[in-house]
């Protein structure tokens, strides 16, 4: 299983949980593939800003995991979520 997903044509990087039997998903991509920002750490942030339960509730849903990076061996570290229902 490829741990790059596409969405129309754009990379979204994920993690196989063998653990949980999950895949979870770079929450930044997402961000970035459905809003066309150039920034998506600008964009998450002023959205917890302006959304005070989000910004609450941040750490139930997204988790800091290592993702492999386009360069290779380096991990670099991603809140990622995957897509179960709460």
């Amino acid at each position: 299983m490829s741990n790059i997903k596409l969405f129309e044509s754009k990379q979204i990087r994920s993690i196989w949980n063998e653990i949980d039997k999950k895949w979870y998903f770079v929450v930044a991509d997402v961000i970035q593939v459905l809003t066309d920002t150039p920034n998506p750490g600008d964009y998450i942030k002023k959205m917890r800003k302006r959304d005070e339960e989000l910004s609450k509730g941040w750490g139930q849903f997204v988790t800091p995991l290592s993702v492999d990076t386009i360069g290779g061996k380096q991990k670099l570290i991603c809140d990622v979520a995957n897509n179960a229902r709460r």
